[in-house]
């Protein structure tokens, strides 16, 4: 039989009208009714609290539900009809009124859910024609108006809007998109009108990940929580024991069975797991995806920060400023070639190459033979031109010169800032592509942030040059940096940080990031600019890559590690108090359920204030009781 959360309510509201109607009758010194009413109450509201007994022990399990049922029975024998009523009802209610502070802290993933799109406009056959969401189709077009969701992730082919991304990225101001531009499921056209090619659908679509993400990490545990379940599992039958060592040496059924139920691990149990949905809860509404509560509880213990330059460090939006030829191809015939066999890179760079081309109107097609380089750079076949484009180590290994004219050119524009791509045909350097890249402007604010909030040091890692490399470190005061580093470098690196006994996280968002995010203990990526790849390996995601996000995303596993130990600690008080009170005569049954379902109802409200936490206003230094607000209104 299933008590649903409606017939529970139904319960507790006759069952409280049953003991309101005992109480008059006792007050009319109908002593035979009133008894009568009490016992109803019991009854009645001891069903779901039966129930869900019963269940736990065909499970083989031992729960609370089963200790206040054991609790209930024992004061029924003794005739304390009074006190099992109370103890009942207050049980009933208590779960009611968790349950309505639960919803709560799950309120940004209901959110979530709620913003996702159900219909599409599809143009099929000539004609506009709306289906719903789950039958658009990869290819397909779709128009989005002025107020409506965005139902895919595409790519825009005509018109222009101002969309809100906040369901992605956590970022409430508008962003204007025109032709070419990326457009994500989820998001809203604030005003204009665009078509879009439906690139990714249905689950596939960012919004859905991040709803399924969000989900599976609301539902893993912290190391706390996985221990807590194992004590309770030897917590509940001892306290059974301990109950009966009471009643053999005191002879007090009365006192047994009050010891039973204010024993009742209620706030433990739950104080972890709510700090954990509520701190997992207030990242994704910040943009900011923790893919788990273990990962929560690694990420606060976090002391050193590795980080990738291009698109982590920077903006990851570089630009070509200069194209130097030095043989027989013309500017625009170079560039066309090795955008082309660009066309196969997942690399910013690359990207940015074939986005300088794509600029003149350029036709491209992908190459037919071409083969991806990891942190050097590609060869492809263009045209019948074997090409190789990417960095020195690449050009040596193919074993081309680089002679002291390119050479004393290339390093005069790394001197500048720029990085260098060399760019060879049939086996001869054609020519320099220089590409620049501006860093962040929310960098130095949130690494001051992270320094102030426990990090000791942080190191950038780059597969850049060494001019370049000193000049972006020297810009954000890192404490180190290394340059010309490949993927399995990087990989090395964080597994020497981690013998030595630092808790490391790297941050990237290309793939040849991919290897060092997966190595480190905790591994972020850079969600919109970002490759799917680094997106799946990394523990943490930020959506809007911003750096502040992460700042706060920091700052939030911290308080929520502390709210959770705050909880614990509250807890773990509260029942030695209890039991105290019990054994010395001055708590007793009703009262000490009252307290009981009060210490569960306070470890929730403190973790609700995670919901509320934001680190532009508190600092890991000053104490959550600066977070404001407690009740059910945001």
């Amino acid at each position: 039989m299933k008590i649903t959360t409606k017939h529970k309510n139904y319960l507790t509201a006759l069952a409280g009208i049953a003991i309101v109607a005992s109480f008059v009758a006792g007050r009319l010194e109908l002593s035979q009714l009133k008894d009568v009413g009490l016992i109803f109450a019991t009854c009645i509201a001891s069903v779901p609290i039966v129930i869900k007994a019963y269940q736990a022990v065909r499970m083989k399990a031992f729960s609370i539900e089963l200790l206040v049922t054991i609790a209930v029975v024992g004061a029924l024998f003794i005739g304390e009809y009074v006190e099992s009523a109370v103890v009942t009802f207050l049980f009933l209610f208590g779960a009611y009124l968790e349950a309505r502070t639960l919803e709560k802290t799950r309120s940004s993933l209901k959110e979530l859910v709620e913003m996702a799109p159900q219909e599409a406009i599809v143009i099929r056959n000539g004609e506009q024609t709306v289906v719903p969401v789950e039958q658009v189709d990869e290819g397909e077009r779709i128009i989005i108006r002025s107020g409506g969701k965005v139902p895919v992730d595409g790519r825009i082919v005509a018109g222009q809007a101002s969309i809100v991304e906040a369901s992605v990225t956590g970022e409430s101001t508008p962003v204007v998109k025109k032709l070419a531009d990326n457009v994500y499921s989820g998001t809203i056209v604030d005003s204009g009108y665009v078509e879009v090619i439906a690139e990714r659908v249905g689950d596939e679509t960012t919004f859905a990940k991040i709803i399924e993400l969000v989900e599976e990490a609301q539902e893993s545990k912290t190391k706390t929580e996985k221990f807590l379940d194992r004590f309770s599992n030897v917590y509940t039958p001892a306290v059974v024991l301990l109950s009966i060592i009471v009643y053999v040496i005191t002879k007090d059924l009365h006192l047994a069975i009050t010891f039973l139920v204010v024993a009742c691990p209620g706030a433990l149990v739950i104080g972890a797991p709510v700090s954990n949905v509520a701190g997992i809860g207030n990242g994704a509404k910040h943009g900011v995806l923790v893919k788990g509560g273990e990962i929560m509880d690694t990420f606060s213990k976090v002391d050193t920060l590795l980080f990738d330059k291009t698109g982590t460090l920077t903006k990851g939006k570089p630009e070509v400023t200069e194209i130097m030829t030095f043989g027989r191809f013309e500017r625009e015939q170079l560039l066309r070639i090795v955008a082309q066999a660009e066309m196969i890179s997942e690399h910013h760079l690359g990207k940015t190459i074939v986005k300088e081309a794509r600029s003149k109107g350029y036709d491209m097609k992908t190459p037919a033979e071409g083969e991806i380089i990891k942190g050097n750079g590609i060869r492809a076949k263009v045209d019948g031109h074997h090409v190789v484009v990417g960095n020195r180590n690449l050009i040596d290994e193919e074993v081309i010169e680089i002679i002291g004219e390119i050479e004393h050119y290339a390093v005069a524009r790394e001197r500048l800032g720029n990085t260098v791509i060399f760019a060879a045909v049939d086996g001869r350097i054609e020519g320099i592509f220089s590409i620049a890249d501006q860093v962040r402007e929310d960098a130095p604010k949130a690494l001051a942030e992270m320094r102030k909030n426990g990090i000791k040091k942080i190191i950038m890692l780059t597969g850049d040059n060494q001019y370049t490399a000193e000049l972006v470190a020297n810009q954000l005061g890192l404490d180190e940096y290394h340059a010309e580093m490949l993927p399995e470098d990087k990989v090395e690196y964080v597994k020497q940080l981690k013998e030595q006994g630092h808790v490391v996280s790297m941050a990237g968002d290309g793939i040849n990031d991919a290897p060092a995010i997966a190595t480190a203990d905790i591994g972020l990526a850079m969600g919109e600019g970002g490759t799917e790849v680094s997106m799946e390996t990394a523990d943490v995601v930020l959506m809007a890559d911003k750096l502040m996000q992460f700042s706060h995303a920091y700052s939030l596993s911290k308080a929520t590690i502390r709210n959770m130990k705050q909880n614990t600690y509250f807890a773990v008080g509260t029942v030695f108090l209890l039991l105290f009170g019990v054994l010395i005569g001055s708590v007793h049954l009703a009262s000490g359920m009252f307290i009981h379902e009060a210490s569960v109802l306070l470890v929730i409200l403190n973790a609700m204030r995670l919901i509320r936490f934001n680190h532009k206003n508190t600092t890991i230094e000053e104490d959550l009781d600066n977070v404001v607000s407690l009740g059910y209104n945001e």
